[in-house]
């Protein structure tokens, strides 16, 4: 892992130029309720560049009179609410985890950076300033963007987040393995689903039994909320209720994935409840099956990401009009209404942009999906794929997806 935070900060200085600071902070656990806090996660980029997952630490790196400089600001010994809370990192475990040899203290961050900006060591700031959503609160770095403006107008704001665009999207060896670990747990956790489920039983039972074989290997938590959708609650994506039961005859869509050392695992697979495939569940399945399979083989370097999605509609439409459930692949939207891929790394929806072309060590997901809402029939098979020099590599290749290896492997009643 030092090795692998090392790496990363000397790439990331690489795009800076002299007079140029960066700083991330990895913010704090919000207020639920009381005196309850929300489970705090650590943010990415600061774990990218650290390997440390404590609370409101903040990491700098900047180029000054010709040198890189990489300073770690940490919580300062608390004896007595270190008995409540548990033990904080000191300078020297910091250092030990991080390869970062300069570490200092919270409360000595306001003066360091008067100073620094003050004696002129830089004028160009980076700072996160990611936002998915117009209506999100303000983040950290965009509250601090706005305070260092007011107190230190010649400073410029700019945006880190192109850079880490940029890295986050090409995965290193380290990087992969910690994908490939997660992605091994996630399917010993759908074997233990596979084998439990059966008709009458709670949507959250699946979820139960996926959560203890994870943790029991080792898993840090869920990659995200799983998704057990049984009968028509699988037209809804997102759907994470979890509270139905699943009946005789109908079908259990399942998003999932662990996560391990904060990388996350993202499969989606589709089972019959009660062991067996109807004729109807199974013709809808073989042709997401199909989308899934043929796309993943499209996967290469330098082809644009845009064409997975063409790829997987135009597979749709084409087996949809052929079994008459429409006429023309412009009623295709009605029954296939996300995307078929996305990024996959620290973040379940990783960094990446998606107007852009196949790289080698990048990792995506493909995810075709059919909801009929009429029929209560939803189904989605999702993979993870890494991206090769010359092709492709199914991270997910042993997690099973045909009917026939689905229906040998199920428990019976």
């Amino acid at each position: 892992m030092k090795e692998f935070v090392k790496s990363n900060r000397k790439k990331f200085l690489e795009n800076l130029n002299e007079g140029e600071m960066a700083i991330f902070f990895n913010g704090t656990a919000p207020n639920s309720t009381a005196d309850s806090h929300y489970p705090f996660r650590v943010d990415k980029n600061f774990f990218y560049f650290t390997g440390i997952k404590e609370e409101e630490f903040i990491l700098t790196l900047g180029k000054i009179k010709g040198k890189e400089v990489v300073t770690l600001f940490i919580k300062k010994p608390n004896p007595d609410l270190e008995k409540w809370v548990g033990r904080y990192l000191t300078k020297e475990m910091c250092i030990e985890i991080s390869g970062i040899e300069k570490v200092k203290y919270l409360d000595e961050f306001n003066e360091w950076i008067n100073k620094a900006i003050v004696i002129g060591h830089f004028e160009i700031l980076y700072l996160d300033m990611f936002r998915n959503r117009f209506e999100v609160s303000s983040s950290k770095a965009e509250m601090f963007a706005k305070t260092i403006q007011d107190k230190y107008p010649q400073v410029k704001i700019h945006n880190s987040a192109k850079i880490m665009n940029n890295l986050r999207v090409i995965k290193s060896e380290f990087e992969i393995k910690q994908l490939q670990d997660a992605i091994d747990m996630t399917k010993e956790g759908l074997v233990s689903v596979l084998k439990s489920i059966k008709s009458g039983d709670k949507e959250y039972q699946a979820v139960a039994t996926f959560n203890y074989t994870i943790a029991s290997l080792g898993a840090q938590r869920e990659a995200f909320e799983t998704i057990a959708a049984s009968g028509d609650n699988a037209v809804i994506l997102h759907y994470i209720t979890n509270r139905d039961i699943m009946n005789d005859g109908e079908l259990l869509l399942l998003d999932l994935g662990a996560q391990v050392n904060e990388y996350s695992a993202d499969i989606s697979r589709t089972y019959p409840v009660n062991g067996k495939f109807t004729k109807r569940q199974k013709q809808i399945y073989n042709i997401v099956l199909k989308a899934n399979e043929e796309v993943i083989k499209m996967i290469k370097p330098g082809l644009d990401f845009e064409e997975l999605n063409k790829k997987t509609r135009e597979i749709l439409g084409e087996e949809l009009i052929k079994i008459d459930l429409i006429k023309s692949i412009d009623e295709l939207s009605k029954y296939y209404y996300h995307g078929v891929s996305h990024f996959l790394g620290l973040d379940t929806h990783d960094l990446g942009v998606r107007e852009t072309k196949l790289k080698s060590g990048m990792v995506i997901t493909v995810e075709p999906g059919l909801y009929i809402e009429d029929e209560a029939l939803g189904i989605r098979i999702e993979d993870d794929v890494l991206v090769t020099e010359t092709g492709f590599k199914v991270l997910s290749k042993d997690i099973i997806k045909s009917v026939d290896d689905i229906e040998k492997i199920m428990f019976k009643e």
